[in-house]
């Protein structure tokens, strides 16, 4: 689906976004028939609170105040969706950041995911207000639902080769180069861990390579695969694989940003590698104990084939440092102890350099895309080698399972230039513009972000 915003028309109504401590001043200016209807109908300014206005004056939205706004995000959808069907533009005091944060909300609030189902539209339409670019606040919605549809959509329909036709689709869209490893050629390519973890799978494993851009820093973007995880010869127990259709969200993730940066035409040399894999159980799945040789040369010890994500990425990882681009990003659904550290609803990252955290940070909180910073500490360095091989994929006594998964990555990669987002993708209840089901995170930060970073 695409969101986009609406071409205005003769029924155009305004919809009047009012915070509940300017609310009793923003009446006070208003008509005595206007002023006695939402006295009647109780207009206090909550989030949320929507009231349409008599004699055709449209509708008035409440905004909250900073206390309760700070609760959460997408403020205006949280009113948008109760509007009943039409056209509006928006009228508000909201500065420029937080006007196409609220407005990208209404987009966003439009999302459907229909594949299996039909499901009601939104029919509350907005009118791109002055003061934004409304181009590019598009791009950043449909880069979001792509990635939303992505993890939503059943690893049935979501495999190896789904995944890789959706890079395919992306890829044509913008004009995009793409190639495909697949299945055995990965072994004559050197990719040997992303075909062991796949090989057990009736659906072939692949990398998938694409390529955008002539000019300006080269940017590559790393994600996470795994179209569904049964924690191979490790078996997860049942209430641990039904969420495993979204294992893959760290390449939905990226896609996502990938849309957006060709869609603005960033200029950037962008690459994006996806290692795309089932971990299935099969004869010949890989073992407990098995020690594999990865591209990079360093030997990884199976102590969980579980902890296959990180093996995949290792791969795609040593490949991408070896072009030497001015910036890696991965991300992937990788632990559960990230989950366990932050929550479902904050992307923690992982990067050595201040700057990139710094400009990462600023655009975050301009954007309510919110992450967390989690330290690359050094000192458990020792805790992921296993004395047996170079490295141990997954070690023993559960203490800080997202860090050494993250030091695990970054042995992959000989630039400090880094960053690795242990993302969630997946909101677990509804909220604002965010229906229950598979989310981007961190995504939207790093688009803002990327300008500076780069030094575009």
């Amino acid at each position: 689906m695409t969101l986009s915003f609406a071409t205005p028309d003769s029924a155009t109504r305004p919809v009047h976004l009012v915070d509940d401590t300017a609310a009793p001043e923003w009446l006070a200016k208003q008509s005595q028939t206007i002023q006695d209807w939402a006295a009647t109908h109780g207009f206090k300014g909550a989030i949320g609170q929507t009231l349409l206005l008599p004699d055709d004056a449209g509708a008035i939205v409440g905004y909250g105040n900073e206390h309760t706004r700070a609760r959460g995000r997408f403020h205006l959808a949280a009113g948008a969706v109760k509007l009943p069907a039409g056209t509006y533009t928006l009228v508000s005091d909201l500065d420029a950041d937080a006007l196409a944060t609220e407005t990208l909300g209404w987009l966003l609030a439009g999302y459907r995911f229909d594949r299996y189902k039909d499901q009601a539209p939104m029919g509350a339409r907005l009118v791109a207000p002055e003061g934004i670019d409304a181009t590019r606040v598009e791009a950043i919605a449909n880069g979001e639902a792509l990635s939303r549809t992505l993890i939503n959509t059943p690893a049935s329909d979501m495999g190896p080769p789904d995944l890789e036709q959706a890079a395919r689709n992306l890829a044509s869209a913008f004009g995009a180069d793409i190639a495909v490893t697949v299945g055995d050629d990965l072994l004559t390519q050197n990719f040997p861990m992303i075909h062991t973890v796949g090989r057990a799978a009736d659906r072939a494993p692949r990398l998938v390579d694409m390529r955008w851009g002539g000019t300006g820093p080269k940017l590559t973007l790393v994600g996470k695969g795994v179209c569904f995880d049964t924690g191979g010869l490790n078996l997860k127990p049942g209430a641990s694989m039904g969420l495993m259709k979204k294992d893959m969200g760290g390449s939905a993730a990226v896609l996502g940003l990938a849309h957006m940066i060709m869609a603005t035409r960033m200029d950037v040399q962008l690459r994006v590698l996806i290692p795309a894999v089932e971990n299935s159980v099969a004869g010949n799945a890989f073992r407990p104990q098995d020690i594999l040789t990865s591209r990079k040369g360093l030997t990884v010890e199976i102590n969980n084939t579980d902890a296959e994500g990180r093996l995949v990425l290792a791969d795609a990882l040593a490949l991408a440092d070896e072009d030497n681009p001015d910036l890696i990003i991965s991300m992937a659904t990788l632990t559960g102890a990230a989950r366990v550290a932050v929550g479902p609803d904050l992307a923690p990252y992982y990067v050595d350099d201040a700057k990139l955290a710094a400009a990462l940070e600023t655009a975050a909180s301009a954007t309510a895309d919110p992450v967390w910073r989690m330290p690359f500490h050094t000192p458990y360095e020792a805790m992921i080698e296993p004395g047996i091989a170079d490295l141990d994929n997954a070690p023993k006594g559960g203490f800080a399972g997202s860090i050494t998964a993250a030091l695990f990555l970054r042995r992959f990669v000989e630039q400090n230039r880094y960053m690795h987002f242990d993302i969630y993708g997946w909101q677990p209840s509804d909220a604002p513009a965010r229906p229950k089901g598979g989310v981007g995170q961190g995504t939207r930060a790093l688009f803002a972000a990327l300008p500076d970073m780069l030094g575009l």
